[in-house]
């Protein structure tokens, strides 16, 4: 009689545990699955509470370590320029697992930052990218005045010059800072286009609706994002991507 009484405990125990740890995978998988709106809003709320000290620090304790040990999920790949300035967590008051960042000088996008960002939109499934540039980026500065540079630096600030030409083009009359944010902004629209051109991950993901990219610059004063939304030209560059045929490449051969 009492061996009945303890399976019936055991068993009224382990259906609880069962219940509790399939609410938390529950609500893990829910979080993954925000839409490219919600992980928008979610990043705007967090710097909203940022920039008016009303920082939450969501996930960032010993529990969400132990938590995100066994995989991440996070609502949004953000690459974001290397400035200590710009801390990529602190300024969306967000936690571990919550964005996959990806920092590079001038956020400029090449090789490995696609392949970077292919992975966690392919891989994770994260809903949107963001292109984050900063007021006072020392890789722009470098490219709009074209400063001395030695080393590896040459080909990354080569990256800039084009939006540098394109900012130049559309804007003669500027110059000093007002030619400085025309070029940050230039140059996060040219990392989109590069995003899209040259991956198609990226142009899959956009064309099946489940990816957005979308440009910002991030103010190191203020604080504030300004956001510049998705590139001017997406749906064009997205038409005038044409693979080459497989019987040219074998031709070729």
């Amino acid at each position: 009689m009492k061996n009945r009484k303890q399976v019936r405990l055991y068993i009224k125990r382990f259906i609880c545990l069962a219940i509790i740890a399939s609410f938390f995978i529950f609500a893990s998988a829910a979080e993954s699955a925000l839409t490219a709106d919600e992980a928008v809003k979610k990043l705007k709320d967090g710097n909203k509470r940022y920039v008016t000290g009303k920082t939450t620090h969501p996930n960032q304790t010993q529990a969400r370590r132990k938590e995100t040990a066994s995989g991440q999920h996070p609502f949004a790949s953000v690459l974001a320029c290397s400035d200590s300035r710009e801390p990529v967590e602190i300024i969306f008051d967000q936690g571990i697992g919550d964005i996959f960042v990806i920092r590079v000088a001038g956020n400029v996008v090449d090789t490995v930052e696609i392949g970077s960002i292919e992975y966690g939109v392919a891989h994770l499934d994260t809903p949107v990218v963001l292109v984050l540039g900063h007021t006072h980026c020392g890789a722009v500065a470098a490219a709009v005045k074209d400063a001395p540079v030695q080393g590896s630096i040459v080909p990354l600030v080569e990256n800039i010059i084009p939006a540098v030409y394109s900012a130049r083009e559309k804007n003669p009359k500027l110059s000093g800072d007002k030619l400085m944010a025309r070029v940050t902004e230039e140059n996060v629209r040219l990392s989109i286009e590069n995003l899209i051109s040259r991956s198609s991950i990226i142009r899959d993901k956009i064309n099946e609706g489940k990816l957005q990219i979308l440009g910002a610059i991030y103010n190191i004063e203020s604080g504030e994002i300004d956001w510049l939304g998705p590139h001017p030209e997406q749906a064009q560059l997205l038409k005038d991507y044409s693979p080459i045929p497989e019987s040219s490449l074998l031709s070729e051969k």
